[in-house]
């Protein structure tokens, strides 16, 4: 099984993607993309979703590029936040794949991952309505999620979105 779920900033995705796996047998993995830094911000969000997986079963691996070269500890089901950050890393980082490799980094990735696991629900933010207005170059990355979303959608057994906690299936259906 593999489901891809888009969702806007705080429209219950996340919530929505751990309730795929949590009546699964184990082991559970989470899947955390994002760099750590030593912005507030940044270690705020870590510390809210370590939180709100407190409890769950998941075992936490933090993996900001290079999904390809990860092994998993034992076959799982894997949950990985977010498809955003990973291609912003690949994009961007310095131990990234860069302009050039970003995509086949990232979806290459995943289809590694999914074939290291029993499943895989991948999150992934919905960004592309919030208008026209961007910083410089932030179109590159906007069509790198855009090409990687419609890639990923393609190997998915299951796409959907969640709006205001309630998912919305365009293809497969709830698992």
């Amino acid at each position: 099984m593999f489901t891809l779920v888009i969702g806007g900033a705080t429209s219950g995705k996340s919530e929505y993607a751990e309730s795929l796996l949590l009546g699964r047998p184990g082991p559970r993995y989470y899947l955390a993309t994002m760099e750590p830094s030593a912005d507030g911000e940044c270690r705020a969000r870590i510390e809210r979703h370590r939180a709100l997986r407190a409890g769950k079963g998941f075992a936490t691996i933090e993996r900001a590029v290079d999904l390809r070269g990860l092994a998993l500890p034992a076959r799982g089901d894997v949950l990985l936040e977010d498809l955003g950050n990973l291609a912003a890393n690949e994009l961007y980082s310095p131990a990234g794949a860069g302009p050039d490799g970003a995509l086949e980094a990232v979806v290459e990735g995943v289809r590694h991952l999914r074939a290291e696991c029993r499943g895989l629900v991948v999150v992934s933010n919905e960004i592309f309505a919030g208008g026209r207005d961007y910083a410089p170059g932030t179109d590159v990355y906007l069509r790198l999620l855009a090409d990687a979303h419609r890639a990923l959608a393609a190997l998915a057994d299951n796409v959907c979105e969640v709006a205001c906690g309630l998912p919305i299936y365009y293809k497969g259906e709830r698992p």
